[in-house]
């Protein structure tokens, strides 16, 4: 930690004025957003140890340092301290399910049903056993395992018996001999949810929807929403006879690419307009107005479950790839929208740069526009 940060710790009041008409900036980062960061009038690059009044910066930071930091009025920087609540696969459940039952208890079944766009999902190997249960009412149903804290369409898995996530069954009584970060670590945690087994489908092949959203607070709640996301798309048409397949089941860039059809020249994406457009050749205007009104509830909502968790701070700010593939489409078409995570990784920039630039440069000159200003 270089002596800017070392003195902000100690409770030393370093930081000048700012100098008139610049942003002094900072990033962790040097793809697109460190373009941007650039290119913008009157935004100057802190080097090194120099004191900034913008940082992109990564979440290792905001864990290892934010608390110990003295921010004047201007400063912003990314990043929440508990992001993880939202982006975070179990977290997020749990939030998710925290407030449905709070909106139910509150105002009602009806208005609670605005709340299931998120499939049954149980954290193992805590809730194994609720599991199980639920798993011998559902018997031919197919479910889907994910990692907690792995990215790019890492660990995932599809399975229909239970043999196949033996591993995470973990036992009521631990060894004597086992300690807490021995058990941590034998024990990795998953999420576990019902797969959506008949998704939308264009072409015959599965995709996803990714939606940025800017939060520059969250008491009170205010959300900035670009329009401009995109598709991604499954290489290979889909099938559940091949259920261990992840060309067909997944649309992760990461998978994708290395499949042995993929046309880097091409890709698996479509523009969010060009998805729009195809709606409303295929099913008219009303339907796909309908469709992206719930996405936009979807957003609204996931948001609103960590409302009260998450420590707002007026220095803060998020930029959500929101979300990991919105909605795998339900069928009929009109019908349901998936939610499955958001995400504050720097990869997802990364891949956003790789699959549409332009997107991504507009993307992050309208965040910082907006953070400018407000």
């Amino acid at each position: 930690m270089g002596d800017h940060v070392k003195n902000l710790a100690a409770g030393t009041h370093t930081r000048g004025k700012r100098p008139s008409g610049q942003i002094r900036y900072k990033t962790a980062l040097k793809n697109v957003i460190y373009d941007v960061l650039k290119a913008r009038p009157g935004w100057i690059e802190a080097k090194d140890d120099a004191e900034w009044d913008f940082y992109w910066c990564e979440v290792s930071w905001i864990v290892t340092y934010f608390d110990q930091c003295y921010f004047e009025e201007h400063v912003k920087l990314c990043h929440f301290r508990n992001h993880y609540e939202l982006t975070r696969k179990n977290l997020m459940v749990r939030n998710l399910k925290r407030q449905r039952k709070i909106v139910e208890r509150n105002f009602g079944k009806l208005a609670a049903a605005e709340w299931d766009f998120f499939p049954t999902t149980f954290e193992l190997p805590s809730e194994y056993h609720i599991f199980v249960e639920e798993f011998k009412r559902c018997p031919g149903a197919i479910w889907i395992l994910k990692p907690i804290n792995k990215s790019q369409g890492k660990g995932i898995m599809l399975f229909k018996k239970l043999r196949d996530i033996a591993s995470y069954s973990k036992p009521d009584v631990p060894a004597k001999d086992d300690s807490k970060e021995q058990r941590e670590k034998e024990y990795e945690t998953v999420v576990v949810s019902r797969y959506i087994a008949d998704p939308y489908l264009i072409s015959g092949k599965k995709f996803d929807i990714r939606i940025y959203v800017l939060v520059t607070s969250y008491c009170p709640l205010k959300i900035w929403l670009y329009r401009s996301g995109f598709a991604r798309f499954s290489s290979t048409h889909y099938s559940l006879d091949t259920i261990g397949d992840s060309f067909v089941h997944l649309t992760n860039v990461a998978i994708q690419k290395t499949a042995p059809d993929y046309d880097p020249e091409k890709g698996c994406k479509w523009g969010l307009q060009e998805l729009r457009n195809y709606f409303v050749a295929r099913h008219g205007d009303a339907s796909a107005a309908t469709l992206f009104q719930h996405i936009d509830l979807i957003l609204l909502h996931s948001l609103q479950s960590v409302q009260k968790t998450m420590i707002n701070d007026k220095h803060c700010f998020e930029l959500y790839p929101h979300l990991n593939g919105l909605a795998t489409l339900h069928i009929p078409f009109y019908t349901h929208a998936w939610m499955r995570q958001p995400f504050t990784s720097p990869i997802i920039i990364l891949q956003l740069t790789r699959a549409l630039p332009c997107l991504a440069g507009c993307n992050c000159d309208n965040a910082l526009l907006i953070l400018s200003r407000y």
